[in-house]
């Protein structure tokens, strides 16, 4: 922990004396950490001379900051126009009550992250979900449960 702090410290220290550094700043912490770290917080806001309300601020504002790490899967829902068109908003609103996760959120007990994505390359075949490195077309809801966990057990 200890070494997160002063890598944070660090890396926040480098970038407050550029102006427009705070983004910056976050996104190569999340890079070498993995995510922003709540308790850094205090010390990003002291580096930049900002309130740690400012911080928290920036961090939620942007949904691609983390304060958690991540999940080692991903479950992302192509929620582009091509897909739209053949059903994914169906798909996408019904996605977060059959698996129980919201968009964003880790699941608790299979330690993956449900995330909307905008295209993932097989407009052909959607709605396309992919599961890690997996893309599947043609989902359809009532067997988007059972695909994850097929796909996370193999």
């Amino acid at each position: 922990m200890k070494y997160m702090s002063a890598l944070v410290d660090q890396i926040a220290s480098r970038h407050a004396t550029r102006e427009g550094g705070l983004l910056p700043c976050l996104h190569e912490i999340q890079a070498q950490v993995g995510f922003i770290p709540h308790d850094s917080l205090s010390s990003i806001a002291a580096a930049f001379s900002l309130s740690k309300s400012e911080i928290h601020g920036v961090v939620s504002f942007y949904h691609d900051f983390r304060v958690t790490p991540a999940a080692t899967q991903a479950v992302q829902v192509c929620c582009a126009e091509a897909c739209q068109a053949v059903g994914s908003r169906d798909l996408e609103s019904g996605a977060p009550t059959a698996l129980g996760v919201a968009f964003g959120d880790t699941h608790g007990t299979e330690n993956y992250r449900l995330e909307r994505v905008y295209c993932l390359g097989n407009c052909a075949c959607g709605p396309s979900v992919r599961i890690g490195d997996e893309v599947y077309g043609r989902v359809k809801l009532d067997e988007l449960a059972d695909l994850v966990r097929g796909a996370l057990r193999t």
